[in-house]
């Protein structure tokens, strides 16, 4: 037999089984559980959760008077009542002022703020931290006598502003913590370069850690709007002409001691609602990042 003959013939060597270099993934219990012991809980949670939401809208959708389990024929008189007669447009756009404007000086107070207890080593940080975290315990009811008196001598009550202020107070603790926790999860090395190449630390901060910060400012900014939205304290204490009501006051000027428009406050409770869903609509990937991120380094 010949040398290439016997190459030929004989048995080729075993390869070697190459070792996984990635994790390896572990059988959990819930990876043999058959997928309706999942669903099922889910759907039936689902449903619990979608009820209160199609009650609703039946009672916005269907006539006056109307005892149908299905909003048909469909009427938008319950909506025209609400946004022309019982004022909903003048509270709506009261609501999108106080929120909006909450949400910008909320943001921008806490990101200098949250710089500051990030970035910055001072004596009285640690009780500062505590006297922020302390507050939370404090509720906002509590506050309503002392910020009226503070108001009624800077004349502001009865004014958009200051339920924008004592939005703003009441939401700054907890978005100032969430913003420092989330400027400690940027490298402070981001910064030194910058540094290196020229930039001031006002510029720094804007070209290199901003950009880096929209998960959090946006869950700080979401938290913010849709609190002073649906607040309702503020604005019944602070607030006493009918043109400077926003949407939850609006909501229970509907109700009366007497009778209860059903299709007028389900009317109204649709439009305080929905925008609140469009915005979490659009930002939900960024809300669960930033507030994750902002809770993880303390």
């Amino acid at each position: 037999m010949s040398v290439e003959e016997a190459t030929r013939t004989a048995p080729a060597p075993a390869r070697a089984t190459p070792e996984p270099t990635g994790p390896v993934r572990r059988n959990h219990a819930w990876d043999e559980a058959p997928r309706w012991q999942i669903y099922l809980p889910l759907g039936i949670y689902l449903i619990f959760t979608l009820i209160p939401f199609y009650w609703i809208l039946l009672f916005s959708l269907r006539p006056a008077g109307s005892t149908s389990l299905v909003p048909w024929p469909i009427t938008f008189d319950h909506f025209e009542k609400v946004w022309t007669d019982r004022g909903f447009g003048t509270y709506f756009t009261n609501s999108v002022l106080v929120g909006v404007a909450t949400l910008l000086m909320t943001t921008l107070v806490a990101l200098a703020g949250g710089y500051a207890l990030a970035r910055f080593d001072f004596t009285i940080k640690r009780g500062f931290m505590l006297a922020l975290l302390c507050s939370q315990f404090v509720p906002g009811a509590l506050l309503l006598v002392p910020l009226f008196e503070i108001f009624a001598e800077l004349r502001m009550i009865n004014s958009l502003g200051s339920v924008i202020l004592a939005e703003t107070v009441f939401q700054l603790p907890l978005s100032m913590i969430l913003i420092s926790n989330f400027i400690k999860n940027v490298p402070y090395s981001l910064e030194e370069a910058a540094w290196v190449d020229g930039c001031d630390r006002m510029t720094a901060f804007r070209i290199v850690v901003l950009p880096l910060l929209r998960p959090g400012l946006i869950a700080v900014g979401s938290f913010a709007f849709v609190h002073s939205w649906n607040h309702f304290l503020f604005a019944l204490m602070f607030l006493n002409n009918q043109d400077k009501q926003t949407i939850p006051v609006g909501l229970n000027s509907l109700m009366s001691a007497d009778s209860v428009d059903l299709g007028a406050l389900a009317a109204g409770g649709i439009i305080a609602a929905v925008p609140v869903v469009i915005v979490f609509a659009f930002i939900q990937k960024w809300l669960i990042t930033g507030f994750s991120a902002g809770a993880v380094k303390g």
